[in-house]
């Protein structure tokens, strides 16, 4: 099964599509903050979460059972893309409706092998993964740049360099994130 978690208006041909809302004429009506979620163990090999987590789990407790419903659910080697705006752009700081920023080092927390290695080294990171008992790998990252500065780069104004020092100091940056994750089953 394939899943289109948090679809709003954006239906995947080839994919089931859940949301909150009725209004957004989902496949399947489903609160992803309410568990546990109505699909089997191990049933998904592949979902698509697009502006949907930064919307979700403003209570911590709450964003950990959204982690541990989508490793339930991911089938061994399930393949799962999030997408969310980058917390330092307006399109991220704009929306009231925005409860969480979610980074790439956020989803590192929920590697079994990361904790593990964080651990032997005496890094303080919390070992999400080992506590919740999900592990999920980073397999990919994509910043996806402000138009304004993808254009200053094409111009030859600013080197690639030039943006990855400004992404970690300035507002406006980078626009978006995309993260493949894998979740990691026997």
């Amino acid at each position: 099964m394939k899943l289109n978690l948090g679809c709003g208006q954006n239906h995947m041909p080839g994919y089931v599509n859940v949301d909150k809302e009725q209004a957004a004429n989902p496949d399947r009506q489903v609160d992803l903050e309410t568990f546990p979620w109505p699909f089997d163990d191990n049933s998904a090999e592949e979902i698509v979460m697009s502006h949907v987590l930064e919307h979700l789990g403003q209570d911590p407790q709450v964003f950990l059972g959204i982690i541990k419903e989508l490793y339930r659910i991911s089938a061994p080697n399930a393949q799962i893309t999030i997408v969310v705006p980058h917390p330092r752009h307006d399109h991220y700081l704009s929306d009231p409706t925005h409860v969480r920023p979610v980074l790439p080092e956020m989803m590192h927390l929920f590697s079994k092998s990361l904790n593990r290695e964080c651990k032997e080294k005496g890094i303080s990171n919390s070992p999400l993964g080992l506590y919740l008992d999900v592990d999920f790998h980073l397999v990919n990252v994509n910043f996806y740049v402000d138009d304004r500065i993808q254009k200053e780069m094409s111009e030859g104004k600013l080197s690639q360099d030039d943006v990855s020092k400004l992404m970690i100091t300035q507002n406006n940056i980078v626009q978006s994130i995309t993260m493949t994750l894998r979740a990691i089953k026997a």
